[in-house]
């Protein structure tokens, strides 16, 4: 397996649609494997392919507290259960060290295909107002230019 680069806002690529995924074969696979590794080594709980530049619809999240419980999802469809509304701490891999409170469905169904068998070039910073995805996008291109 190899760790694979994540791709930081506001890098465009980030904000290709992906497609949907056409045959789960032994090249996919490895990708769940790849990404799977990444996630973990950047401690992240979630991981989309079009965030390791790959513009797949295949998303990877480990919920668990032990961490070794990782989840699969290819061509994800959400449907809200409820139009409630409720406001979750989000972060992204993508956007690092940046959280905020992003209203969410309360309730959603998932269906996906998994890997025996995310997405739409959204971002977390894209549902926290203009000021926020601003100021966070200038905090990190500062880095990236010191990191250069």
């Amino acid at each position: 397996m190899a760790k694979l680069e994540i791709l930081e806002f506001p890098d465009p690529r980030l904000r290709t649609v992906a497609k949907p995924v056409e045959t789960v074969d032994d090249a996919l696979r490895k990708l769940i494997d790849d990404m799977i590794e990444t996630m973990y080594e950047a401690s992240g709980i979630g991981l989309a392919a079009s965030q390791v530049n790959v513009h797949k619809r295949v998303l990877v999240i480990d919920v668990s507290e032990t961490r070794d419980q990782p989840q699969v999802f290819i061509n994800p469809e959400i449907t809200p259960l409820t139009e409630d509304l409720a406001p979750y701490e989000e972060g992204c891999l993508s956007v690092p060290g940046f959280y905020e409170k992003v209203e969410r469905p309360s309730r959603v169904r998932i269906n996906a295909l998994d890997r025996n068998d995310h997405l739409n070039g959204k971002l977390f910073v894209d549902y926290v107002s203009r000021l926020k995805r601003d100021r966070i996008k200038k905090k990190l291109q500062k880095v990236h230019r010191q990191q250069a």
